[in-house]
């Protein structure tokens, strides 16, 4: 077997926000977006609500020249932004927009979705982050598709960033999920014995006039209908760029390892979606804080050891990959928290201090456009 290129491509989703209200942007001027697709040369485009800005790299040959561009992009956003008086954020919920006041982006595909979906669509004011890895053969793509759904709730569980909607606190750590599994052709992936009957599937759904083309696929992973990628779909928007980068390494090395396994006449266990949906609702309630199930082992295990095996299963992929420390990184973000932890934790501390709610809810927005140029600045 001739080894993929592994190449990363990595797309992330802001909202805009009013720096001296916190309030999101519902009518974004033109001239932002204008100027950041002229400094940016195809590298940002407008998202479904017009609150919303999404950046994407190029293909890029490893994590860490993902990383740079990342760097630079959200940079250039937040410059942009800034002499509008604005700022993003990566936050997958915004803590207290309404979404029945956002306007959609003029563009016939969007349009296409918010009358075919109606309510659904116009709730969707969440962002995410997708990871793209370089997957050339059709039938590689939809057998790892296959195995690496396992691994989709412990990624999930690294990345949350919305805890809050409309205001309220809503008790679980991505929210976002909640709105997009609204919509139909979400959730885990279907499981395929080759790419044939992928493609038989989806073309009769296109014959029906169901959709257009693979794009309106939702899944939480899917073979991309632009790129020879898998294309990682699952998680919240890391409002901290590094920790974007460490699911970023984590997802191209799993990869990689079952690669590995495939090679020599492995695979990683299939289980049902039945059961890796328990796992994706502990990840989207809890987190990592609960632990997610073993399922080798029946019962539900600290997360902290199963990241620990995580690593040390794809250590080898790393450094063939070069990315060991943007890997042992996701270390940091289960001491740290994530976002969704540190928002409740400064939404709790501005209530403890005497704020009222909406004030509270005001610092959250601060903290995160402070700490969406953590490490970019």
């Amino acid at each position: 077997m001739t080894e993929p290129s592994f190449t990363i491509g990595i797309e992330e989703e802001y909202l805009l926000v009013d720096r001296k209200t916190c309030d999101l942007v519902n009518d974004t001027p033109e001239e932002v977006m204008a100027e950041c697709e002229r400094r940016l040369e195809g590298r940002v485009m407008p998202e479904f609500l017009r609150s919303q800005i999404e950046i994407g790299t190029s293909k890029c040959a490893n994590v860490k020249e993902a990383a740079a561009e990342i760097r630079h992009l959200r940079k250039t956003v937040a410059e942009v932004a800034a002499e509008h008086g604005l700022a993003p954020i990566a936050a997958s919920t915004h803590p207290f927009a309404a979404w029945d006041a956002q306007k959609h982006t003029d563009k016939e595909r969007y349009n296409v979705l918010a009358r075919d979906m109606q309510a659904v669509a116009r709730r969707l004011l969440i962002c995410g982050m997708h990871v793209h890895v370089g997957l050339d053969d059709d039938e590689l793509r939809i057998d790892l598709m296959g195995q690496i759904a396992y691994f989709l709730p412990h990624l999930l569980a690294l990345t949350t960033s919305s805890p809050f909607w409309r205001g309220e606190s809503t008790g679980l750590k991505s929210y976002r999920l909640a709105v997009f599994d609204e919509l139909p052709r979400t959730g885990l992936p279907e499981t395929f014995e080759s790419w044939g009957e992928y493609k038989r599937h989806l073309d009769i759904m296109i014959g029906a006039g169901l959709v257009e083309d693979a794009s309106k696929l939702w899944w939480d992973v899917r073979p991309s209908a632009r790129f020879p990628t898998l294309e990682m779909r699952i998680a919240d928007v890391c409002t901290r760029a590094e920790d974007g980068f460490a699911i970023a390494a984590v997802y191209v090395c799993l990869l990689r390892m079952l690669y590995r396994l495939k090679r020599s006449n492995q695979r990683w266990r299939k289980y049902t979606n039945m059961l890796v949906q328990e796992n994706r609702w502990r990840a989207q309630r809890y987190g990592f804080d609960e632990g997610l199930v073993d399922f080798g082992l029946g019962k539900i295990v600290p997360y902290n050891d199963l990241l620990e095996e995580i690593i040390e299963l794809v250590r080898v992929d790393a450094l063939a990959l070069d990315c060991l420390d943007e890997l042992k990184h996701a270390r940091e973000i289960v001491q740290r928290g994530t976002s969704a932890h540190r928002q409740v934790e400064v939404f709790e501390e501005a209530l403890e201090e005497g704020a009222d709610k909406q004030e509270a809810l005001k610092a959250v927005v601060d903290f995160l456009i402070e700490e969406t140029l953590v490490g970019v600045e």
